[in-house]
């Protein structure tokens, strides 16, 4: 009968003690610290907001081209045949290169021309100085002293001219003449073959120089009224070329061009990899003010402004920004934050479809 007795109670014991063995649910679910941080599990990571110069204006439209001097073409002083080209299109070739070798028969009669003239100005020469020599003894009039002079000068000048139309294309003896590369640089067109002819009024070779070039730029209407000469201004070529090319704006047109609504201005830039004439560009055109810089994916669209998350404790605070600029994987802001603070650069669309709710 004992043991009947202890194993009733044992069991009481038991169903006595569950209810202490759990809460109620709703005592766990209420319990304030329990809920924690909605942003905690992400992994945000954040940038401080910087202050830079020179703020972005914008960034418009151009091409690369080559300034007027930069394109030089080389023709014959004469006509004649091509002995001789020395280049290929495309070769680089340094200033005064030989180009190619032309033979033409009007430098050999400028030759004679020019030995003529000058035993005809010996001639008249002697002749001067002793009818001078007379003059001054009495034994003729000084008329004829000033006529040997005067015959002496015209023939000098005519072996001046003739020196000057042999020197045009350094003229050999048997009628030959070198065209050279009157700049450094790369030749973009070989318009003859050897065995051809060749004339005064068409180039057989253009010669562009390498060492600087220019971008035409179209300006929004907006941009113009900012715009003047000696602002700054990079282009971004992509690729493996990681730094900005700078440069400078050289011109800015006074007028609006009526077709596309824009202003025409010029920039100047130097030579660097990637930079090809012809090629379409996009510049950013520096000002002189000064902005916010951030990293360019901490910048989200929220309706019809850009916004930034600022951290604020341990929330982060939705906030409208004005972008002046983007480039080079970072946005210029000119309004809405202060240098200093700290910004979420990472899980950006989360907080953003959190502060959507």
């Amino acid at each position: 009968m004992t043991t009947h007795l202890i194993a009733r109670l044992a069991a009481f014991a038991v169903f006595a003690a569950l209810p202490a063995c759990s809460a109620p649910p709703a005592q766990q679910s209420g319990d304030p610290a329990a809920e924690g941080n909605p942003t905690e599990g992400l992994a945000i990571e954040t940038a401080t907001a910087r202050e830079v110069g020179n703020v972005p204006l914008g960034s418009v439209p151009g091409t690369i081209s080559l300034p007027p001097e930069a394109r030089v073409a080389v023709t014959a002083p004469f006509a004649g045949a091509v002995v001789r080209v020395y280049v290929i299109e495309g070769q680089q070739v340094a200033r005064g290169e030989a180009l190619g070798l032309v033979r033409a028969t009007d430098p050999v009669q400028i030759s004679g021309d020019l030995a003529r003239a000058r035993s005809a100005a010996s001639l008249t020469e002697a002749r001067a100085k002793r009818l001078s020599q007379l003059a001054e003894e009495g034994i003729i009039a000084e008329a004829r002293a000033d006529e040997a002079r005067a015959e002496f000068e015209q023939a000098r000048a005519s072996v001046a001219q003739f020196e000057r139309l042999a020197a045009l294309g350094q003229v050999g003896a048997d009628g030959t003449m070198t065209l050279r590369a009157p700049i450094a640089g790369r030749v973009a067109h070989v318009g003859i073959e050897t065995g051809g002819g060749v004339d005064t009024l068409t180039a057989p070779f253009v010669v562009e120089g390498t060492g600087a070039y220019q971008i035409e730029l179209q300006l929004p209407e907006r941009l113009a009224q900012s715009v003047r000469p000696g602002m700054a201004v990079q282009l971004a070529l992509g690729g493996d070329v990681e730094r900005p090319v700078g440069g400078q704006i050289i011109a800015v047109a006074p007028s609006i061009d009526p077709a596309t609504r824009s202003v025409m201005a010029r920039a100047s830039i130097g030579a660097a990899p990637g930079v090809i004439a012809g090629r379409n560009v996009t510049v950013t055109i520096l000002g002189q003010g000064r902005g916010i810089a951030v990293p360019e994916n901490a910048v989200t669209r929220i309706g019809d402004k850009d916004h930034v998350f600022v951290r604020k404790g341990k929330d982060w605070e939705k906030r409208p920004v004005t972008i002046a600029a983007r480039g080079g994987g970072l946005a210029v802001i000119s309004a809405g934050l202060t240098a200093g603070e700290v910004v979420a650069a990472s899980s950006v669309a989360e907080l953003k479809a959190m502060n959507a709710q």
